[in-house]
């Protein structure tokens, strides 16, 4: 999906998918993807997660669509940050600090010490926020929309709660990541003491970060200290994260605020980039198409290599119904970002509306690299049945239909697919194989339920 950030899926969560009316405490949680802010995530917690000694592939990172300042982990190796964080974060330096905190949460395995916790705080609810949500970020609006009630809020709540002895471990192991990748310690502390004010606000006020990472004099005294002696205090953030996390920060701001907002932040008068990037995707939200394309080809004639800049060309000129003129954009993105899995995919989408056959085929070939790089997302499966469909291979349409069933959790639809697409191939070919698998699994997932 890409740039689209305004594209946020509403995630189904297991055991509640079956609500018809949410109740009046309801509250939804959404995700966006983008691949410009995930990457940009990743850059900065690469480093840290080597220096922990994990493998920072088998880490997944999922941004969150909130206002709250909060960031956890959760299931393991999941990793998510809310957009409120990494909007409010002064410099690049506090976000990094804060992953290197929730890095030294997964490091120490202190989620695999909360199983009982997990089992006190309602297991089906907190599998199904993580699962679930980890399964259907899927680039659909129409996904379906999944409530938590206040009661599984507060279960929710309960299970990410690190313990102050927890808490402690995990500053102690952020720093030492942070030394060991020869950054300061004076973002991580910035943020702390950020929280310090929040501890000032009712409960019902606090950001989320508060109530599930319980602070103490103690901890910010701790990285205080560790401050004053660092040899690495007086590094500054390195220009590219700085770059970086300005270039984030107004896309964010774009995407999510008002339009008018980002005008009054982003003036005319600003003539950075981030500002000029920030206004073109208020100009394209406010269909003010022209503006934001002019916008757009002057940075691109700036960056010229710049995948993300391509993207959102592409984006404006798909959404606007050039689809001919989006196409372009899109693979110069991808030639300039071919791991990208999202924007290929985009691109792959425009090729489909084309409704040409050779243009078809080349989005069937974009879209199975997609699914290798980023095999559970639902809505690419869901294209590549589209486009298997529109040239009569049936069998690879229903098997792709089939994948995406599993991936949502619609077990008996999967299970159907996956007969249907072995009834019309041979027994033992890779496709009748992996309607095998499907169907196994579905069945595996329907008896544990």
């Amino acid at each position: 999906m890409g740039i689209r950030l305004l594209l946020w899926v509403w995630i189904a969560f297991a055991g509640i998918i079956s609500a018809i009316a949410p109740p009046a405490n309801a509250q939804r949680l959404s995700f966006i993807r983008d691949a410009e802010t995930e990457n940009t995530i990743r850059a900065y917690v690469t480093p840290l997660l080597l220096a922990a000694r994990l493998e920072p592939s088998a880490v997944r990172i999922f941004i969150v669509n909130s206002k709250s300042l909060n960031a956890f982990v959760a299931a393991g190796q999941n990793l998510f940050i809310n957009t409120g964080l990494i909007m409010r974060a002064k410099d690049a330096s506090e976000v990094i600090g804060v992953l290197a905190h929730e890095t030294g949460h997964i490091a120490g395995g202190h989620l695999i010490r909360s199983t009982q916790a997990l089992k006190n705080a309602s297991a089906s609810t907190i599998l199904g926020y993580i699962l679930g949500g980890a399964a259907v970020i899927a680039g659909r609006p129409d996904v379906g929309a999944a409530v938590i009630s206040g009661s599984q809020n507060a279960a929710i709540r309960t299970y990410l709660k690190f313990s102050r002895t927890q808490e402690s471990a995990a500053d102690r192991a952020a720093v030492r990541y942070l030394d060991q990748t020869r950054q300061s310690s004076t973002g991580i502390l910035a943020f702390m003491k950020t929280l310090g004010e929040q501890e000032l606000l009712s409960v019902s006020r606090q950001d989320a970060y508060v109530r599930t990472h319980p602070l103490t004099r103690d901890r910010i005294g701790f990285l205080e200290h560790h401050v004053s002696r660092s040899r690495f205090t007086n590094v500054p953030t390195p220009e590219k994260f700085k770059k970086a996390h300005a270039r984030m920060v107004a896309k964010l701001r774009a995407f999510t605020q008002r339009k008018r907002r980002t005008f009054r932040n982003y003036p005319e008068s600003d003539t950075s980039l981030p500002a000029r990037y920030a206004r073109a995707i208020a100009y394209f939200r406010s269909a003010g198409t022209e503006k934001a394309l002019g916008i757009m080809g002057a940075l691109i004639a700036e960056k010229p290599s710049d995948p993300y800049f391509h993207e959102l060309k592409g984006q404006i000129l798909f959404e606007n119904g050039r689809i001919g003129e989006a196409i372009p954009a899109y693979q110069k993105a991808v030639e300039l970002l071919p791991g990208s899995a999202l924007i290929m995919t985009d691109l792959a989408k425009a090729q489909i509306e084309i409704n040409d056959p050779e243009m078809r085929n080349r989005a069937i070939r974009h879209l199975n690299v997609a699914i290798e790089l980023e095999p559970k997302r639902p809505f690419t499966w869901r294209l590549l049945a589209t486009a298997e469909g529109k040239n009569g291979n049936m069998v690879e349409s229903w098997r792709a239909l089939a994948e995406e069933a599993l991936l949502v959790g619609r077990l008996d639809r999967a299970i159907g697919l996956a007969k249907r697409s072995q009834s019309q191939t041979e027994v033992g070919t890779p496709v009748w194989l992996r309607a095998e698998d499907i169907i196994a699994a579905a069945t595996e997932a329907k008896n544990s339920r």
